[in-house]
């Protein structure tokens, strides 16, 4: 039993390992190259291609004027556009759609309100039903809480000169970020995929993907690598791994952002991670093994893969090394003083876990250094504060992105589940929380497992420092300050819709 134990804290714990040496390349690709991150300056003067324009909207009565009104100040030939609102809500955001293309009347676009007679395959049936009746040759999308900058295609179409070039993805800026710790703590993440995985993977050559919004396909791309299919919860990343085994070069400019709100309530942000884990760990029983099976990938770019794919499992990991390492506790109790013991020998290999810490410190504080201008002391030490915060929070979200991805992994399938939208700037924070109709209301049976994951760590803590046991107390801290958090915030939201 004690050597069972042992293995169930150390097999996660290698493969959190081996997924961080991952990351750490890319940080080192991303560091040594993005001298080169300023992409050259193009012009459309010769190339003027036809766009269409595809917003995916779902019952969005807060945000989606917001995002018309942005997308008809965008600077291109109105003659070579087509903008489709590709809407399938259910509630008074038909009307509201309905009346804003109206007024929209005189800017001279062609607005066309795209209704389906049944929300079959969600977002992606959607976009593949506006692609079916589009005569663009290339195809920008927008989620509803989206605001592009009115320069987006005239920075992002030039590169389509390129004929390999299938896909051109920008990154996403996030206008709240200063929201809440809890807007702070997402931006946080995101960089870290924006900054340092995006840019790392695109100027290494691997595997990337589009992310579902904010960027620009080639049709022909789309087309050749089978379109749009929804068999997945992340139709963005399944598409972006077709079209790359096909052939098709992705470009990332990393300096052309698109803002975009971040979620506000912990139950929008719960299940914005819930899609996004569930649609990766889907995605790589689809596509993984043809990565691997493919001869025209390069192993180094299949090893990236692997790990592009497989990330979803790395919450699974944490969920176990989690638990594990409380009878780690126990047997460190039994055993103190006996270092011959074999499970005592393995857990000093236990270490490994410092270096894991390092790898991820590494990667994220080059994200936060370099979308906060540059290395210096302020940000330095913003970041030192903020980190073992963002640690703690990723912690805390193992239980409920564990089961997200075992339900990927699995097959088992749930319906597409939009990310509720606020608009807090319009609106108002204490109207926008009190009105918003697509929170879900009360706390869930994952909130109360969250508060009782807590309670288990702090248990856990009380005992470690009883005995004098002190070798796991950083993490355990770590995990009841994460479960502490999670489960906090849960509760807190559910009160304020209430």
């Amino acid at each position: 039993m004690e050597i069972i134990i042992v293995l169930l804290y150390t097999l996660p714990l290698f493969f959190i390992f081996l997924y961080s040496c991952v990351q750490l390349q890319l940080a080192t690709a991303f560091w040594w190259r993005r001298r080169k991150l300023k992409n050259e300056t193009l012009t459309n003067d010769d190339f003027v291609p036809t766009i269409t324009i595809q917003l995916p909207v779902y019952n969005e009565l807060y945000v989606v004027e917001r995002l018309l009104e942005a997308v008809v100040k965008l600077d291109y030939p109105k003659e070579k556009v087509e903008i489709q609102v590709l809407d399938d809500s259910t509630d008074e955001t038909v009307q509201i759609i309905a009346n804003k293309i109206k007024e929209l009347e005189p800017f001279g676009w062609d607005i066309q309100h795209v209704r389906r007679k049944e929300r079959v395959g969600f977002k992606a049936g959607a976009l593949s039903y506006g692609l079916d009746i589009s005569k663009g040759e290339f195809v920008a999308v927008f989620d509803a809480d989206f605001i592009p900058h009115s320069d987006f295609l005239i920075k992002t179409v030039p590169y389509f000169r390129d004929r390999n070039i299938g896909v051109v993805q920008t990154r996403w800026e996030h206008m709240n970020k200063s929201y809440s710790f809890l807007t702070q703590m997402q931006a946080l993440a995101l960089d870290g995929h924006f900054v340092v995985e995006q840019m790392g993977r695109n100027m290494s050559g691997h595997f990337m993907n589009f992310n579902g919004t904010a960027g620009l396909w080639r049709r022909a791309c789309i087309e050749d690598a089978g379109g749009w299919a929804a068999d997945t919860l992340t139709e963005d990343l399944d598409l972006s791994y077709r079209a790359q085994l096909k052939g098709w070069e992705f470009k990332y400019l990393g300096d052309v952002t698109t803002p975009a709100e971040l979620p506000v309530a912990m139950n929008a942000f719960k299940s914005q991670q819930f899609r996004w884990t569930k649609g990766a760990a889907e995605c790589a029983v689809k596509n993984l093994p043809r990565v691997l099976k493919s001869k025209n990938v390069k192993l180094f770019d299949k090893l990236h893969a692997v790990s592009h794919l497989l990330n979803s499992g790395i919450f699974i990991c944490i969920l176990f090394l989690s638990l594990a390492s409380v009878p780690l506790v126990y047997l460190q109790m039994q055993y103190q003083g006996q270092e011959d013991m074999f499970f005592n020998k393995i857990l000093q290999y236990a270490a490994i876990g410092s270096l894991n810490m390092v790898m991820v410190t590494i990667f994220f504080w080059f994200s936060y250094e370099h979308t906060r201008g540059g290395f210096s002391l302020r940000n330095m030490a913003a970041f030192i504060i903020k980190f073992p915060l963002f640690i703690a929070l990723s912690l805390g979200m193992a239980l409920h992105n564990a089961m997200a991805a075992f339900e990927g992994y699995i097959g088992k399938k749930s319906p597409f589940v939009r990310t509720p939208k606020f608009n807090l700037e319009e609106i108002g924070k204490l109207k926008g929380w009190k009105k918003n109709k697509y929170l879900s209301k009360g706390v869930g049976l994952t909130a109360k497992m969250e508060l009782m994951m807590a309670l288990f760590f702090l248990t856990t803590i009380i005992i470690s420092v009883y005995y004098g046991v002190y070798g796991m107390l950083p993490f355990h801290i770590l995990l009841f300050c994460g479960y502490s958090i999670i489960s906090g915030y849960s509760f807190a939201h559910a009160r304020m819709m209430s």
